[in-house]
């Protein structure tokens, strides 16, 4: 692969697995249905990888999630690095207690002497039928526990490079990759590159507002910011990449230059990332400020099966574009 190939995000994610697999034989992967008598994943991320590598580096498990995650952070302190696939994130639920009281905290309760290599994949997202059980965006839930690593990236380049970095890292580290961007198009990172961890991108460069956002909101808020421009209103697009920690000097930057900010992402407003995010930018820049912060998240309830409920439940371009507007105001 070179830098001016086009992939899909599955297949930069399938890409960086190999390229991990190949490089370290400390790294194996475990998860449901993720080999290929399987079916190689239910998105085909892992697609032609236990082939390649083997049952005992491509482990298909039973469908339990305890286990799942009890042998990662098992495998993970004794040196390997393994990569555990969740397949939905609401099932992280079912395995919080390995992640927040056990790998996010072994690091600390050793002292520092135990550190926890672990990769968690799963995938999540609005807008397909799955129901309340399988679309919920919870990323601000391990953002909130000290020692997490939360990642969500919007294009392929981002996917891979974030996910080699994350199997690099010695701490526990979240990669939430969305349904709706698994088939989106992209220039590929050359073999081998990664993108570090806790360091936004700046997707588009302005001086009236900045937007603040991660993962699948990012098309629309580019969306938005070409529609904004139209109109006249000059918008800078930030790409947080990582969620936890995130790039305080990149956001504060951009928003001590255009004055306005409004933060946008897929899960519930309520509570969400945007409010952290909004706290520290008016903590450090309220006498600055032209305007409120805005946030810009899905509405507050479970997500709807019914298709247009579902639909209005998501966020919406036009609300991005009106919150910009109420800065401007």
């Amino acid at each position: 692969m070179t830098d001016t190939a086009t992939i899909s995000i599955s297949q930069a994610i399938n890409t960086a697995l190999d390229q991990a697999l190949a490089a370290d034989p400390n790294v194996f992967l475990l998860g449901e249905d993720i080999a290929d008598p399987q079916g190689g994943g239910v998105f085909k991320t892992t697609k032609g990888l236990s082939t390649k590598y083997g049952d005992a580096r491509v482990r298909a498990t039973p469908i339990t999630e305890q286990a799942i995650m009890g042998a990662a952070v098992g495998a993970a302190i004794t040196g390997m690095r393994p990569v555990a696939e969740i397949m939905f994130m609401n099932f992280l639920t079912v395995c919080m207690d390995q992640i927040v009281n056990h790998a996010a905290k072994l690091r600390f309760m050793s002292g520092g002497k135990t550190a926890v290599p672990l990769t968690i994949r799963c995938c999540t997202g609005a807008g397909f039928g799955f129901g309340g059980q399988h679309s919920d965006m919870l990323e601000a839930w391990f953002a909130h526990v000290p020692g997490m690593k939360v990642v969500a990236a919007s294009n392929p380049a981002d996917a891979a490079g974030l996910l080699l970095s994350a199997i690099e890292d010695d701490d526990p580290t979240l990669i939430i990759e969305n349904i709706a961007l698994y088939g989106v198009q992209g220039p590929a990172l050359a073999d081998g590159v990664k993108i570090p961890l806790g360091k936004a991108n700046i997707r588009r460069t302005g001086r009236d507002a900045t937007i603040i956002s991660y993962g699948r909101p990012v098309l629309a808020v580019e969306n938005a910011a070409k529609a904004l421009a139209e109109e006249g209103i000059d918008v800078e697009v930030i790409d947080l990449r990582t969620i936890a920690p995130f790039d305080e000097e990149t956001v504060l930057s951009s928003v001590a230059k255009t004055n306005r900010a409004v933060v946008v992402h897929e899960a519930v407003k309520a509570f969400g990332v945007g409010a952290e995010v909004s706290a520290r930018i008016h903590e450090e820049l309220f006498g600055q400020l032209k305007a409120p912060v805005q946030r810009v998240g899905s509405k507050y309830a479970p997500v709807p099966f019914s298709p247009p409920l579902e639909q209005a439940f998501v966020y919406s371009e036009d609300e991005i574009k009106a919150a910009v507007r109420a800065t401007m105001n």
